[in-house]
């Protein structure tokens, strides 16, 4: 269950592959219906598709992300316009200062150092993001702050009823999101009675949900390719009316995810 009040939550998957697209759409339209919005951070690696349904349906405040797009698709419209507006804060990322935020948190510690974004303005843009002096060189570091969310979403090929579940071979960050988030969602194309081996491990997993074709718009190979068609039609249906249209025949698509 996702907790009452503000929460950060991530998506699995990688730009516009295996997507838990079936959650999205159904997290979009339950948060349209509350009377009171929590206040939503989007935490991903790469943001795509997934997230820009649910900034279009203005149910997010801030985004925490080194990439949002759709790749080959050009830019996310609904992020460009929100952020171009001023509706909606984007905390600065990169690969760097993501992947060490999230080493710092599995190794349980406040920071980890790295020689990244020195000589850039970033730090000028994260003032929570200090500078160290490493006590055995001088040299001067970045110290990267731990990571960490709320909520996982993780979109698997097949996962058993503990949440054992298998991703593929394209994994992103699905494996670190799975320890670093306080409670992970699985759903997977199938539920199956027992896998006899796993990517995520049933022990960190608060729930599983069978979602076939949950991925759909975007891919999950090697069951079925990405759909560019309806990917464009997202790009271009930045339009409230014709986005609303959007919302709803996808959300009929996505009928048998609850």
């Amino acid at each position: 269950m996702l907790p009452d009040e503000d929460y950060s939550i991530a998506f699995g998957g990688l730009t516009l592959y295996r997507r838990p697209m079936a959650f999205s759409i159904r997290l979009a339209h339950h948060l349209r219906k509350l009377e009171k919005l929590p206040a939503i951070e989007l935490f991903c690696f790469t943001a795509g598709v997934e997230s820009d349904l649910l900034v279009g349906a203005g149910v997010v405040n801030s985004v925490r992300t080194c990439y949002f797009g759709l790749e080959a698709f050009g830019f996310a419209p609904h992020f460009t316009a929100a952020a171009n507006k001023g509706e909606i804060k984007i905390i600065e990322e990169s690969e760097a200062s993501f992947a060490y935020g999230i080493r710092a948190k599995l190794a349980d510690v406040g920071f980890m150092p790295s020689p990244a974004w020195q000589g850039t303005d970033l730090l000028k843009l994260r003032p929570d993001v200090q500078s160290i002096k490493d006590p055995y060189s001088g040299e001067t570091l970045t110290a990267f702050p731990a990571l960490a969310c709320d909520v996982a979403v993780i979109h698997a090929l097949e996962a058993d009823p503990r949440g054992n579940a298998i991703i593929g071979t394209n994994q992103g960050i699905d494996r670190e999101l799975a320890f670093i988030a306080k409670q992970v969602f699985i759903t997977a194309e199938k539920i199956v009675p027992a896998l006899n081996r796993a990517d995520i491990f049933g022990q960190r997993v608060t729930g599983v949900i069978e979602a076939p074709k949950g991925a759909w718009p975007t891919s999950c190979h090697p069951l079925y390719p990405l759909d560019g068609e309806a990917i464009l039609f997202f790009s271009e249906s930045t339009e409230s009316e014709s986005f609303e249209e959007l919302l709803s025949s996808w959300l009929d698509i996505h009928n048998d995810f609850k």
